[in-house]
This record gives structure tokens, sequence and C-alpha cells, in this order.
């Protein structure tokens, strides 16, 4: 699988705090929830594949067995709205006050 944030290697976002790579990973959420309304599955699953890619950079930097835990159960949420609707382990919007917060503390 090639990169698709080629300007942001994983050594790059290792720097970046956790709250600001959730925050990021949010955005790209936040981008698939938008086209799922809109109907755009293609579009949708371009960014939630973004989002898995983020979420792998950030796996590989967690040294933590708590963070590494919520961290893979997120990427166990994303992955699941790839599929059917009924088989999603979390929703748009219960993803959304996961990493809401983390937005704004990385914003502060």
């Amino acid at each position: 699988m090639s990169l698709m944030h080629k300007k942001l290697s994983p050594g790059n976002w290792q720097k970046l705090s956790l709250a600001e790579q959730i925050g990021n990973i949010g955005s790209e959420l936040a981008r698939a929830k938008l086209w799922n309304s809109k109907n755009l599955p293609e579009n949708k699953n371009k960014a939630l594949e973004r989002a898995l890619e983020l979420i792998d950079f950030t796996l590989a930097g967690v040294n933590k067995a708590s963070q590494l835990k919520e961290i893979t159960r997120l990427r166990e949420a994303v992955e699941s709205l790839f599929l059917d609707k009924k088989y999603h382990l979390a929703s748009f919007d219960n993803l959304e006050k996961f990493y809401m917060p983390f937005a704004i503390l990385a914003r502060r």
C-alpha cells in the first residue's frame, strides 16, 4: 500500500502530541461522515483509508498498553465503517464524541 499522506512520514507524525494525532484522525473521520451523508461511498472510503493510515502511524509510536488498546479499538471501529451499516462497531456520531475532545485539546 502506498502512503496517502506523502508529506507526513511516520517519524514526523510521532512529533505530534497524542491529542494532535487523534484530532487529525478526527478530521479524516469528519470528511468520511460528510461524504457518507452525501451518499458518496467512494469519497467516504478514501477518507476512511486516510484515517486508517494515520491510526497506523499512531500505533507505531504507542508505548503504553492502555493507549495501544484504545487506538486498536478505534482502528477496529473505523474498519467496520467499510461494512454494511448493521455491522458497524460505532457510528460516525459516536466516533465524533471520541475524537472531538482531543481536537479541542490540541488547539489550545
